[in-house]
C-alpha cells in the first residue's frame, strides 16, 4: 500500500498462510487476529507491505497440521505435536519475503512480528529491520496454552503469558 519509498522504513508484515485461523477464524491461534491487525497499522499509516507467505502449519502443510491437531486434542502442545509427527517445530523459510523486499527496492523495514527468527531471516536477506513491532493481539482461553508455547518453547517476543 502506498509509496514503500522514504522515511520512516515502510511497515512489513511477513503472515504465514493459516486457513484454520485466517479464513475459517479458529480460535486455537492469533493468526487471524495478527493479520488483521497488521493491515490495520499498514493502513493507518498507509503505506506498507504484507506477504503473506504460503507455508501452513508452520511449513508442514494443511493436512499434516490437521493431523497436529489431533495430537493437541489429546494433550500434545503445538511443538511436541509437529515433532511427533517427525517434523521440526518450524520448518518455514523466509527466502522468499526476502527475495520480494529486495524487489520492491527495500534495504531496511520496520516488521511487525513477534518472532525474532523472521527478523534474523530478513536480516540475512540483506534487508535491515530498523525496528521490530510487536503483533499482539488479545489472548482468548482457548489460545494462551498455544501462545504460551510460542514463547517459552519457540521463543516469540510476547508479554504477560
Amino acid at each position: 500500500m502506498g509509496d514503500l519509498a522514504g522515511q520512516p522504513a515502510p511497515l512489513v508484515r511477513i503472515h504465514s498462510e493459516c486457513l484454520t485461523g485466517d479464513v475459517f477464524h479458529s480460535l486455537r491461534c492469533d493468526c487471524r487476529a495478527q493479520l488483521e491487525l497488521s493491515l490495520y497499522q499498514i493502513a493507518e499509516e498507509g503505506r506498507g507491505l504484507l506477504i503473506y507467505e504460503h507455508q501452513e502449519g508452520r511449513g508442514i502443510g494443511l493436512l499434516n497440521k490437521l493431523r497436529a491437531y489431533e495430537l493437541q486434542d489429546a494433550g500434545a502442545d503445538t511443538v511436541e505435536a509437529n515433532e511427533r509427527l517427525g517434523f521440526e517445530s518450524d520448518l518455514r523459510s523466509y527466502e522468499l519475503p526476502g527475495a520480494i523486499l529486495r524487489y520492491f527496492g527495500l534495504d531496511q523495514v520496520r516488521l511487525l512480528s513477534n518472532n525474532p527468527e523472521k527478523v534474523q531471516a530478513v536480516e540475512r536477506a540483506g534487508v535491515k529491520v530498523v525496528e521490530r513491532i510487536p503483533c499482539l493481539v488479545d489472548p482468548v482461553a482457548t489460545s494462551q496454552a498455544y501462545l504460551r508455547t510460542k514463547k517459552h518453547k519457540m521463543g516469540h517476543l510476547i508479554d504477560g503469558l
